[in-house]
């Protein structure tokens, strides 16, 4: 069975390990930004869909807030909850964005972090507006990579061009501004921006590389070509042992019932390129 093949809540499974050590996490900032903006109260429930390894719950328990991350795959919400069980008002559970098993009217808040790509929109929205009280807040969060700026950034979207047949159609899939426009209902949503950089050494890099679904997997006959290509690459651009992945973290976020009003949103260019 191919990657592009696999069902999306079980084609992380095997990389999870890789992807709880070194996937980018999310700044503090906009989680304070995101606050300020939609008026939540510190204690408010924020529902986490696809939390994954707890990655994007983490600076919202940070901030005070209770989360509930709602996670399909097994490996991922166990990597969750070893990373936040021991954090006062974090619990993952087993469901999905378009079915989360949690009571109605139960959350203030509702974000995808990293994985509303992957969802059936119109059932993620018909379930998000069930789980919420009113107003129906929801966020779209994204760690976009930049691919210019310098000669690591470049030389890495290269890479992932060079070595992924796959690539390209998540990428496209992540960029897919008619998807959130889907979500919000065609009503007013705006967005938050806040820029990010991680230092990586060689081994970090490689397990952010290798956490990404759409790369060969160890034990493919691409994957050690890749990995050639990737220390090359390292070897080229680290500076005092490390390179420099540089994000924008880019958060849309409105009320799911704002069409209702009448109001319009605002025009947005649609997501960079994944992790």
């Amino acid at each position: 069975m191919t990657a592009s093949s696999l069902d999306s809540t079980l084609r992380f499974g095997p990389r999870a390990a890789a992807y709880a050590r070194a996937r980018p996490g999310y700044p503090d900032a906009v989680v304070d930004e995101l606050a300020r903006v939609t008026k939540l109260a510190i204690g408010s429930v924020i529902v986490d869909l696809g939390c994954g390894t707890g990655l994007s719950s983490e600076p919202f328990l940070r901030a005070g807030f209770r989360v509930i991350g709602i996670e399909p795959n097994e490996a991922m919400r166990s990597h969750a909850n070893q990373r936040l069980s021991a954090q006062p008002g974090f619990a993952a559970i087993d469901g999905r964005a378009e079915s989360t098993n949690l009571n109605a009217a139960c959350a203030d808040l509702v974000i995808a972090a990293q994985a509303f790509h992957w969802f059936d929109v119109a059932a993620t929205r018909t379930e998000a507006l069930r789980i919420l009280r009113r107003p129906a807040l929801a966020a779209l969060i994204w760690n976009d990579r930049r691919t210019q700026g310098s000669e690591f950034a470049r030389g890495f979207e290269s890479l992932l061009l060079g070595c992924s047949a796959e690539y390209l159609e998540v990428r496209h899939r992540h960029a897919r501004l008619d998807r959130v426009e889907q979500f919000f209902g065609n009503g007013h949503w705006d967005s938050i921006s806040v820029a990010h950089s991680d230092e990586l050494d060689f081994d970090m890099l490689a397990d952010r590389l290798n956490s990404a679904s759409y790369v060969p997997a160890p034990g493919e006959p691409q994957h050690a070509p890749m990995m050639e290509r990737l220390r090359e690459l390292f070897a080229a651009t680290a500076r005092d042992g490390v390179v420099t992945m540089e994000f924008d973290t880019r958060v849309w976020y409105g009320d799911l019932e704002a069409a209702m009003a009448g109001q319009t949103r605002r025009s947005e260019p649609p997501p960079g390129p994944p992790v």
